[in-house]
């Protein structure tokens, strides 16, 4: 199975965070996306790694279009350059119109906002309501302890094995757009105890 891909929403910090080899990955995740004429969907800002990801891609020739609150635009720096810009109300309208914009879901390291967005568009996976890839651009290992947290997930029997191969993982920008080309979705429901015949 192939996918058609035209656009990837990417959640990541609007801090540039301690290690040099984040900066690096969202600039070449920007170049990445830019080289396969795939639209970047991001939060907008002009900050972090946020920043680096839409810089590197717009650098490029890249179309990038950033989906921003109005509380945030002072406070993250909205981006003056993009393609196009949407200043929303909130943060269930800003996370609702970039998974709207979009054909799937790269997370690379963040904060505490860049974890709920990647676990809500994954949930929304699980429960049907897209079949989109999500995946985790791994860089340095940062992803490392939350993909063993998920492994035990199953292992406790809170979370099924087919959901879990929901999440694509890869350090490398491209290898992992490779992954989302192929992506087949499971059919499965999450529902553990329904599948047991509890």
């Amino acid at each position: 199975m192939s996918r058609e891909l035209n656009r990837i929403c990417v959640y990541l910090g609007s801090n540039p965070g301690n290690n040099p080899a984040y900066m690096a990955a969202a600039e070449a995740l920007g170049r990445e996306l830019a080289a396969r004429k795939l639209g970047l969907v991001y939060g907008g800002s002009s900050t972090g790694l946020m920043g680096r990801l839409a810089d590197a891609c717009l650098a490029e020739g890249g179309e990038v279009i950033g989906v921003i609150p109005k509380r945030l635009v002072e406070k993250e720096i909205a981006h003056q350059g993009l393609t196009e810009s949407h200043v929303v109300n909130s943060m269930h309208e800003r996370k609702q119109l970039m998974a709207d914009f979009s054909d799937g879901f790269i997370t690379l390291p963040g904060g505490i906002g860049t974890l709920e967005e990647f676990f809500e568009v994954l949930t929304w996976n699980q429960i049907g309501y897209h079949a989109k890839p999500c995946g985790l651009l791994d860089v340095n290992g940062y992803y490392t302890c939350l993909a063993e947290h998920m492994d035990r997930m199953v292992d406790e029997g809170f979370l099924m094995a087919d959901h879990r191969r929901m999440v694509l993982t890869s350090p490398d920008p491209g290898e992992l757009i490779d992954l989302f080309a192929e992506y087949d979705p499971p059919q499965v429901d999450k529902w553990i105890e329904l599948k047991k015949g509890l």
